[in-house]
C-alpha cells in the first residue's frame, strides 16, 4: 500500500508544500557549511574611517527631505551612525521576542526531530546576531535605543498570545524588511567596513530563518483552525503598525541636534521614505497576500502601518 505523505496533500497558491523534515535537514546542512562567529570574523579593533557612512544614505530616514537639505554632511553621517544603532537596537529586541517564540512552537514537538533541531539552531544563530548587535552599538559610542515602554508592554502580550502563524507572520516581518536594507548595505563601500561586515553575516544567516518561516508559515495557514488564521490576520496588521512605528527611535534625532518633533513630521510626511519601506516589505506582502494572510482587517491594518501600498 502505497502512503501518500503530508507534502503531497498540502497545496496553497503557491503550489505543493514541500516535506517539513527534508527542508529542515538542508537547512542544518547550510548551517554546517555557512555559520559565522562575529567575534572572530569581524574586525572589532579597526578605527571606523572619516567621511563613510554607517547606512547607506537613501535609506536614512530623513533622506531626502526639507532637513536633510539643511543638514552638512557630517550631520548625515552621524544621523546614519545613530540610525544603525536604533536598528540593532530594534534587532536585539526583536530576536529576543523571536528566540521565545521559537521554544514555544518546539516545546510540544519531537526533540529528536530535524525541525526541531534546526529550531533550535536559529536560536543559537539570533544569540550570535543579538550579542553581535550589541557589541556593535557598544563599538560605536552610541546609545542603546530600546523601543518605548508601550512597545515593550505590546511585545510581551505578543509574545504570550500569539498563534503558531502569527508568530512566523511576524519572524517574517522583522527580518525581511531589516534583510532588503541589508542586502542593499553589504556591498556598499560608501559604507563603513564594520557594518558592511556585521550585515553580512545576517543576510547569510538569516536567509535560512526567511525559509524556515515561509515553509511553515504556509503549512500552518493551510492546518491551522480557523480562527486562528482570522486571529493571525489581525495581530499580524497590529504588528505591522508596531514595527514601522517603533523601526526608527526617534530620540537619534536629538541626539545629533535636531529638533524630534520636526524630524518626525519630515519622515512621516516623506514619499521617499514611504517608498522605501514599502519596497523593502513588498517581497514579503505579496507572499502573505499569496497565502491568504492579507485579508479583512488585518489587510486594512497592513494598509495603514505604511508598508502596504
Amino acid at each position: 500500500m502505497t502512503t501518500v505523505t503530508e507534502a503531497e496533500v498540502l497545496r496553497d497558491a503557491l503550489g505543493l508544500l514541500k516535506d517539513r523534515e527534508q527542508v529542515a535537514e538542508r537547512l542544518l546542512a547550510s548551517s554546517a557549511k555557512h555559520s559565522f562567529d562575529p567575534d572572530k570574523e569581524l574586525d572589532w579593533d579597526a578605527p571606523f574611517e572619516a567621511g563613510k557612512w554607517f547606512w547607506p544614505p537613501e535609506l536614512v530616514s530623513l533622506y531626502d527631505t526639507p532637513l536633510w537639505k539643511r543638514m552638512s554632511e557630517e550631520q548625515r553621517i552621524l544621523l546614519s551612525q545613530h540610525e544603525a544603532a536604533s536598528l540593532a537596537s530594534l534587532g536585539i529586541w526583536f530576536e529576543l521576542i523571536l528566540m521565545q517564540l521559537l521554544v514555544r512552537h518546539i516545546y510540544d514537538k519531537a526533540a529528536t526531530s530535524s525541525h526541531v533541531r534546526y529550531a533550535l539552531t536559529e536560536i543559537e544563530d539570533e544569540c550570535r546576531h543579538s550579542k553581535m548587535f550589541a557589541r556593535l552599538i557598544a563599538h560605536g559610542g552610541t546609545p542603546w535605543y530600546p523601543v518605548s515602554r508601550v512597545h515593550q508592554n505590546l511585545g510581551r502580550l505578543f509574545k504570550t498570545i500569539s498563534t503558531t502563524p502569527g508568530s512566523f507572520t511576524a519572524t517574517l516581518l522583522g527580518e525581511e524588511v531589516l534583510d532588503w536594507m541589508q542586502r542593499l548595505t553589504f556591498p556598499d563601500e560608501r559604507v563603513q567596513s564594520l557594518i558592511r561586515g556585521v550585515t553580512r553575516i545576517h543576510v547569510v544567516e538569516e536567509a535560512r530563518h526567511v525559509r524556515y518561516a515561509r515553509e511553515e508559515l504556509r503549512r500552518q495557514m493551510l492546518t491551522a483552525p480557523r480562527w486562528s488564521q482570522e486571529f493571525t490576520r489581525i495581530t499580524s496588521g497590529e504588528f505591522a503598525c508596531v514595527f514601522s512605528v517603533a523601526f526608527v527611535n526617534p530620540e537619534v534625532y536629538t541626539n545629533v541636534g535636531l529638533d524630534k518633533q520636526e524630524a518626525a513630521a519630515q519622515v512621516r510626511a516623506s514619499g521617499h521614505r514611504r517608498e522605501v519601506m514599502q519596497t523593502g516589505a513588498k517581497r514579503l506582502t505579496d507572499f502573505l497576500d499569496d497565502i491568504g494572510v492579507l485579508r479583512g482587517v488585518g489587510r486594512r491594518l497592513w494598509r495603514s502601518s505604511g508598508l502596504l501600498a
